[in-house]
């Protein structure tokens, strides 16, 4: 067993929501790993950066889920992974995908189709979250 902290960002432009999206179709927030001596709210921003070009200036923090998956290339077979997730805020619609982590398209889309086209239940419910907090303008 092995265990994983990460975090990432609801990040917004006007009423759009920044998603990324995989080699295989998934669409997902932008997420990562805490490095070495960095807060959680600098890994947001850092992976934000990143994996989509944005820089996204955090707002509040949102919460955290957590989950476990089987990971098939170590021994350790399953992580139990946590990430934390701040709401940000864009000043630009510009972005651009990571390709070498297989990001294939970085995109604005607006709210009301966002939580749809994300691809996990649980980053739904962040993203409802987000939006929610952003309009209460925190």
């Amino acid at each position: 067993m092995s265990i994983e902290i990460s975090a990432g960002g609801v990040v917004i432009f006007g009423n759009a929501v920044l998603l990324l999206k995989k080699y295989n179709g998934d669409y997902v927030l932008p997420k990562g790993k805490v490095e070495s001596g960095e807060t959680l709210e600098e890994t947001a921003q850092r992976e934000v950066l990143e994996e989509a070009k944005v820089r996204g200036r955090p707002m509040k923090y949102i919460d955290k889920i957590e989950y476990s998956y089987h990971n098939s290339w170590s021994k350790d077979k399953r992580v139990y992974k946590t990430v934390h997730w701040f709401l940000m805020e864009s000043n630009t619609i510009d972005c651009f995908p990571q390709k070498e982590e297989g990001f294939i398209e970085a995109i604005f889309v607006h709210e009301d189709k966002a939580v749809d086209m994300a691809r996990y239940q649980d980053e739904k419910d962040i993203i409802e979250r987000g939006i929610r907090l952003y309009k209460k303008g925190v």
